[in-house]
C-alpha cells in the first residue's frame, strides 16, 4: 500500500505516540521502517522522537540538503514526525518517494494564528489520505487551535515557528478560544 499519508492534530494529540505505535507494529512483522524527524524541531536536542508518555526512539534528522532518496532507498516504510516543518519542496520529494513506498507524515495541520504551515499544505495537497488524531480542549470540546501563551497570556501575533511545548502552547476548542480572544479586546 504506498502512498502519501497525513495523520495531523492539535499540541498533546499524541501524533508521535501514534507514529511510534504504528512503527512498533512494523517491527514485529519485521517490515523495516525509517523515523525522520526535519532539523527544526530542536526539542529534544538530539536526533530522537519522543512523546510525552515517555515513547521514544531515535531517528534521522533531515533538512532541505538531505538525500532523502538514498535514505529511503532500503526501506518501504518511511515515517515522519514534524512534518509540518518539512518545505514544500521536501515535500515533493518524499511524494516521488511515495509512488512506490509507504510514506506516513505525523504534524500539525496549523500554527497559532490557524495558518497552514507550508509542509502541511503541501502535504495536503498531494496525501492519499489525511486523518485526524483527535484531542480535546479543557473544557471537553475537540480541540483545533494551538494557541500560543507568553507569561500566561495569549499570543496573537509573532513568528509561525516557535519550537515548544506545553511550555508555549495549549489545545483549544474553538468556543474557549474565540471566548478568550475577545476578552482581549
Amino acid at each position: 500500500m504506498s502512498g502519501l499519508y497525513f495523520k495531523y492534530g492539535t499540541m498533546n494529540s499524541s501524533k508521535s505516540a501514534n507514529l511510534l505505535m504504528i512503527e512498533h507494529n512494523y517491527d514485529e512483522q519485521d517490515i523495516k521502517v525509517l523515523l525522520l524527524k526535519p532539523s527544526t524541531d530542536t526539542r529534544e536536542g538530539k536526533a530522537v522522537i519522543s512523546s510525552r508518555i515517555g515513547l521514544s526512539k531515535p531517528c534521522i534528522l533531515i533538512n532541505d540538503d538531505s538525500d532523502v532518496e538514498a535514505l529511503c532507498r532500503d526501506y518501504p516504510v518511511i515515517m515522519i514526525d514534524e512534518a509540518q516543518f518539512l518545505s514544500a519542496a521536501l515535500v515533493d520529494r518524499f511524494y516521488k518517494i511515495s509512488s512506490d513506498k509507504v510514506v506516513m507524515c505525523f504534524g500539525l495541520l496549523t500554527d497559532f494564528q490557524r495558518k497552514m504551515f507550508p509542509g502541511s499544505k503541501r502535504i495536503v495537497e498531494l496525501c492519499d489520505s489525511m486523518q485526524e488524531i483527535k484531542s480535546i480542549c479543557k473544557c471537553g470540546r475537540r480541540a483545533v487551535v494551538n494557541a500560543r501563551f507568553k507569561d500566561g497570556k495569549l499570543v496573537t501575533e509573532g513568528n509561525q515557528i516557535e519550537i515548544g511545548s506545553e511550555d508555549k502552547y495549549r489545545a483549544m476548542c474553538r468556543k474557549c478560544y474565540d471566548e478568550l480572544l475577545n476578552g482581549m479586546n
